[in-house]
């Protein structure tokens, strides 16, 4: 394992979420609902289309990618804010026999990596927690080759503000690490800014069990009672759009990007 340089502040949002992940990191390689789905297929494809690729999976989280990518690239760097998240992948990654994967640690915001080192930049279900979604991008951009390719996945906001409102609300009192999920709009926005154009568009709809995800950040009682009564307290429409049932469990929007070097 590798660890990089990195500067967090003491109480600031990048220290916050390194200490909910940490804590959580083997919950997170061990999770059926981040280690399956066909998103992961859809971001390994586009390494096995790069023979040779050296991919980086950006905020690698449980390593689920890049266990993907190993499988059809001889080089995958699995990045991460956490270090005990980094430990967990590549113990993993040792079990299963994945000699190709690299853990490293550090900030999305300030990669450790020289211009154009990889072919396929990878990111699943993380960019919501980065401080800067935009300079993250940024550093995506700089570390992709001009001919390569990158895949974002993630959570998505709705476009109805209530509805984004309510989702922002119960992301941040299950985890208060959680920054914000960004709306496609938006996403495509940031993508050009950094310097990317989108290929390809994704959108899914994935189910939640309430009690595993909140089992899954040890979410304290007193909040995970929150979200149930904010739940029951929204009106019928919004609780319809989230598919919310009896026992709490939804459903929420995700997309997956496919993004070019402009």
């Amino acid at each position: 394992m590798m660890e990089a340089s990195k500067e967090t502040t003491p109480g600031g949002q990048a220290s916050l979420a390194e200490r909910q992940f940490g804590s959580q990191a083997n919950a997170y390689v061990t999770s059926r609902v981040h280690a399956e789905g066909e998103d992961i297929a859809e971001l390994a494809a586009l390494a096995a289309a790069i023979p040779g690729a050296r991919v980086l999976d950006l905020g690698c989280g449980g390593g689920h990618v890049s266990y993907a990518a190993a499988k059809v690239a001889p080089s995958v760097t699995a990045y991460d804010l956490s270090a005990d998240m980094v430990a967990a992948v590549a113990r993993e990654a040792a079990a299963r026999g994945l000699s190709g994967i690299e853990a490293v640690q550090g900030p999305a915001e300030r990669l450790p990596f020289a211009d154009a080192s990889f072919d396929v930049v990878l990111c699943r279900f993380t960019a919501h927690h980065w401080q800067d979604v935009r300079a993250g991008l940024r550093e995506a951009r700089r570390v992709l080759k001009p001919s390569g390719v990158a895949g974002f996945a993630d959570v998505v906001a709705p476009e109805q503000p209530v509805v984004d409102t309510f989702l922002q609300t119960f992301e941040m009192l299950r985890d208060p690490s959680h920054v914000r999920n960004y709306a496609v709009a938006e996403w495509l926005t940031m993508a050009g800014e950094a310097g990317f154009r989108a290929t390809a568009l994704t959108r899914r709809r994935l189910p939640l069990g309430f009690e595993s995800w909140i089992e899954r950040m040890r979410t304290p009682k007193v909040f995970a009672n929150a979200i149930r009564a904010l739940q029951s307290a929204v009106a019928d429409d919004v609780r319809r759009y989230f598919e919310v049932d009896a026992e709490g469990n939804f459903v929420i929007d995700t997309a997956v990007l496919t993004l070019r070097p402009l």
